[in-house]
């Protein structure tokens, strides 16, 4: 039932849109007064400028005769969003030799903590050796929770008191990830507003503490974005990918926004890979990214 997870997950970005278009298609021609209307029904979505791109090539379409009534529209729509997220799904990286280093930003209240933990648990359930890094030691609170997520998991985490060096913490979850042979190293980061340039700075310096150790470490960085937050997501974004290489995207809180179209916005500003989305509150509620999945979640027009 994994499609059924990110069925569900999606259900409110779903409604807007398939509702929208239902309502807006019912009994009605397709002319040039709908599709300046299905370009709201899409910016609702929060498909941004995309959902203005999408219905520009629809009405082109329209004037060819390519597309002459509604029922065409919705396969139409599927074409073009799979065609956005051509390339946007990749699996985790994996090092010639070990650990894997994954690196873990994102700002607080985005869900990072938890999705650690979930990753730990995705990473597990394959059949991997884990270690997680406290590294967010500016916030008393994520080193508790990573380190009640670690019991509960049985994972072993290295970490240090409230207000330490987390490059300090970053040094030693490498050195004792390389010395337990462990097949992933997950390190948490600090999570203050991405606004605030000391933050910035401090993840530069944990990158290159990570490298003096590993040189080709870390071999993921990978931030984590509260879905909720629709378009101001893509601003976190460009602004952490100035610090930090960001390799992939974990997209938390889906089952809770109805901006859930926030990935294709997000892409055109940072074009990497979707490596995981968040579909519930649970610790297995985290799902490795699959594009044909992920559009036909959104754009189900029945539900099952």
């Amino acid at each position: 039932m994994v499609f059924g997870k990110l069925l569900g997950a999606l259900k409110k970005t779903r409604e807007v849109l398939t509702k929208g278009l239902a309502r807006l298609f019912k009994g009605r021609q397709l002319d040039d007064a709908l599709l300046d209307e299905l370009e709201e029904v899409l910016y609702q979505s929060d498909l941004g400028p995309l959902g203005t791109r999408i219905v520009d090539d629809l009405k082109v379409a329209y004037k060819r005769r390519e597309i002459v009534d509604t029922d065409a529209v919705p396969a139409f729509l599927r074409q073009r969003l799979l065609a956005r997220l051509e390339g946007a799904a990749a699996p985790l990286a994996v090092s010639a030799t070990k650990p894997t280093v994954i690196l873990v930003v994102g700002v607080n209240g985005s869900g990072k903590t938890t999705s650690i933990a979930k990753l730990a648990r995705h990473l597990q359930a394959t059949g991997h050796s884990v270690l997680l890094g406290a590294g967010d030691t500016f916030r008393a609170a994520a080193v508790e929770q990573l380190t009640m997520w670690a019991d509960r998991l049985g994972i072993p985490i290295i970490k240090q008191a409230t207000g330490a060096d987390p490059a300090a913490v970053a040094f030693d979850a490498v050195a004792a990830a390389v010395a337990r042979k462990v097949d992933y190293l997950v390190l948490d980061t600090a999570g203050r507003l991405h606004t605030q340039k000391n933050l910035m700075t401090e993840l530069e310096k944990i990158v290159r503490v990570v490298k003096k150790q590993l040189p080709d470490a870390p071999h993921e960085t990978l931030l984590v974005i509260d879905a909720t937050t629709g378009q101001n997501a893509i601003r976190q974004a460009s602004e952490f990918a100035k610090s930090a290489p960001i390799t992939g995207l974990v997209l938390s809180k889906m089952d809770g926004t109805a901006k859930g179209g926030a990935v294709f916005g997000i892409r055109d500003v940072l074009p990497v890979p979707v490596k995981f989305l968040g579909v519930g509150e649970g610790v297995e509620d985290l799902e490795p990214f699959v594009v044909e999945s992920y559009v036909d979640a959104i754009l189900r027009f029945e539900e099952p």
